[in-house]
């Protein structure tokens, strides 16, 4: 099997080797409309597909290893009459395949839902607020990553530590502010959080086996356990990234030369439930993480650099384990490196990542291995992407590789 790994992958980028630059030469920054001769009324559109084929060792016996998959079908716009206003609105689908495909498109997985929506108002060129369905998310820079220009295949999912548990896909209803502060970005947040969170078990689960559950805003009510807060703050030591949108850049591919070191946080006081002794008690979700960031050119020759490593503790209450979430503690990084070559060609980026998830439930670390390339034939534009992944949990192992493909304009 590993044997077929490697010639999958070697096969895979022999034949990006053989492609020819596709060039943007049209985007100049994308589908913008300007309102007014200066530009600062105007509306922008950007619409994205990553289209997916995956190979996979650990399915059912009456299941192909190969599979196709929609990973996303995005349309982003946002729009602003002056510089003072800002909306925001964000719609799209994912992982749509085989199991979620509905024979007319009226099934819950091949719908089209709102993912942000927000209004912002701009007290100042280092200070906004806005309210709405946001994505001003705390704890690191991978919960507040953009879907456009990932280095890896995707995100690493540990990283979105409350999807699906308080919010609507990384997102909650709330307000926000954010800004700067010399070289800090910061944004804060408070929300409300969801009732109808993944974890749906019942009191029944907690009465009979103990079990610690998400459920605080169901079992307790909105006055108790209503609201969550997040934060996240990072400090550019070189170029400034933009604060402008929400949504944090993978890799620059060498086009700027940042280093930043980020904190942040999510707290959601009484978030969960357990029984202590014949009484249902309440215990706070307390979620940190610390990070660094590092994209530079590595010359004039188009090398580049990107590098990215985070700590994270999670704390979502005694011995809790649902899905991908546990109380315990998280490590991931990658490493990509572009190589040398024409910008104006396709550039090549082969990366490495690596990921351990302990909880403290079990004796198990979660490992997570991860080893691919970009082929950029327009920078993030338009790519290829072909990824190797081995995950370990216990007695359970994975191996899957996946070719994406990626335009967005």
């Amino acid at each position: 099997m590993k044997k077929l790994y490697l010639l999958l992958f070697c096969s895979a980028l022999f034949g990006l080797q053989n492609m020819y630059s596709q060039g943007s030469p049209d985007y100049n920054g994308g589908m913008k409309v300007k309102l007014d001769d200066e530009g600062k009324k105007y509306f922008r559109v950007i619409s994205w597909v990553q289209a997916q084929a995956a190979y996979s060792d650990d399915v059912p016996a009456i299941t192909s290893n190969t599979s196709f998959n929609l990973r996303r079908a995005r349309v982003l716009l946002f729009t602003q009459i002056n510089s003072k206003f800002l909306l925001v609105t964000h719609f799209g689908l994912n992982s749509l395949n085989s199991s979620t495909l509905s024979p007319t498109g009226t099934g819950n997985g091949s719908q089209v839902f709102m993912l942000d929506a927000w209004a912002q108002y701009n007290l100042n060129k280092n200070l906004s607020v806005g309210a709405g369905l946001h994505y001003f998310n705390g704890i690191s820079r991978l919960n507040n990553q953009s879907t456009l220009n990932m280095m890896t295949l995707d995100n690493n999912r540990q990283s979105w530590a409350t999807l699906g548990l308080t919010d609507q896909f990384g997102r909650h209803v709330g307000v926000f502010a954010k800004g700067n502060l010399g070289k800090l970005q910061y944004r804060l947040a408070i929300n409300d959080v969801s009732v109808n969170g993944l974890d749906a078990r019942d009191v029944n689960d907690i009465v009979n086996s103990n079990t610690t559950i998400y459920g605080g805003r169901k079992f307790l009510g909105s006055k108790d356990s209503g609201k969550a807060y997040a934060g996240y703050f990072d400090f550019n030591f070189l170029d400034q990234e933009s604060n402008f949108l929400p949504y944090k850049v993978g890799s620059y591919l060498g086009g700027k030369k940042v280093f930043n070191i980020g904190a942040g946080f999510f707290l959601h006081p009484n978030g969960s439930v357990r029984m202590e002794g014949s009484e249902l008690v309440s215990e706070d979700v307390n979620i940190f993480a610390v990070d660094a960031f590092y994209d530079t050119p590595l010359g004039d020759d188009g090398s580049a650099l990107t590098a990215y490593a985070v700590y994270q503790t999670n704390d979502y209450g005694k011995n809790y384990l649902f899905s991908v979430y546990g109380t315990g503690s998280m490590i991931f990084a990658h490493l990509g490196y572009v190589l040398a070559g024409d910008k104006t060609k396709t550039r090549y980026q082969p990366y490495i990542s690596y990921g351990s998830n302990s909880y403290d439930v079990v004796s198990n670390d979660k490992n997570i291995f991860g080893l691919g390339a970009n082929a950029y034939f327009s920078g993030h534009n338009s790519k290829l992407t072909l990824e190797y992944k081995n995950q370990k949990f216990g007695d359970s192992k994975t191996g899957t590789v996946t070719l994406q493909a990626m335009i967005y304009l």
